[in-house]
């Protein structure tokens, strides 16, 4: 049964990949590329995969806290690329996100059309310029999401933030919100922290095929109300890994 689950969503989540930026391509032609239409299009497009996801993968969302408004920075701890869909279904998005995505396929290709933002972890050389794409997200309206941690964990806990990427906001002014995000399977399922979270030396194509087999997935979404500003990035880094800590804590207890 789990394995008949697991084709039938690969099959639909190509299938819907394909339609959903297949119109969103076709909208192109009428919205530009960097106009407010084209933004909106944009962000309709994304929010409608992202929901088409959520449902493919039998994930359940409960948030807790006011969605931040937009313009700002939203920080989270990173559990796997299930969050991407998880965040975005919750509210219009801009990720940024490892260059390695955009290798992957279909999913690469469409991020990078949707404007997602990439950093190359290994060159510091490339933070300006990713910097730059930030603060000009964050000009045209967006909530640019990215993951302070630098890398994925089994979603027990939080890494020590790092503060490159909050420089647009501590210089800019923009509001920096939290969020955390939880994880849990049923349980005659494999737990969440090797079957939805994808961390350390996991390969790709064996963690999602074991995902698609899933009956279904708990996520939780914590919101904090109040914004963190400032205009040292590394206190901005130190305050809002705190809040992120608290926030999964909570999370975590039952």
């Amino acid at each position: 049964m789990s394995t008949l689950r697991a084709g039938v969503r690969l099959v639909s989540i190509v299938a819907v990949t394909s339609g959903v930026f297949a119109v969103w391509w076709s909208g192109r032609l009428f919205t530009g590329s960097c106009s407010p239409r084209a933004h909106a299009w944009r962000r309709r497009a994304m929010r409608r995969w992202s929901r088409a996801m959520v449902s493919i993968l039998g994930v359940r969302i409960e948030t807790r806290g006011p969605i931040p408004p937009a313009p700002c920075v939203l920080v989270s701890n990173h559990c796997g690329y299930v969050d991407i869909p998880v965040l975005a279904c919750c509210a219009n998005t801009v990720f940024v996100s490892k260059t390695e995505v955009r290798s992957w396929p279909l999913i690469g290709g469409a991020a990078a059309a949707i404007g997602t933002i990439f950093i190359d972890r290994k060159s510091r050389r490339t933070i300006p310029q990713v910097n730059a794409a930030i603060g000009a997200a964050l000009d045209a309206g967006d909530r640019v999401v990215f993951f302070p941690e630098g890398t994925s964990t089994d979603g027990s806990a939080v890494l020590p933030f790092k503060s490159s990427l909050l420089e647009p906001a501590a210089q800019s002014g923009y509001p920096v919100f939290c969020a955390a995000v939880h994880y849990s399977t049923s349980p005659s399922d494999p737990p969440a922290a090797l079957a939805v979270c994808w961390w350390g030396d996991m390969e790709f194509t064996p963690h999602v095929l074991r995902l698609l087999r899933l009956s279904q997935i708990r996520a939780q979404v914590e919101f904090h109300p109040q914004p963190q500003q400032d205009t040292d990035r590394k206190l901005l880094a130190e305050r809002t890994e705190h809040v992120v800590k608290d926030m999964l804590q909570r999370l975590i207890e039952p």
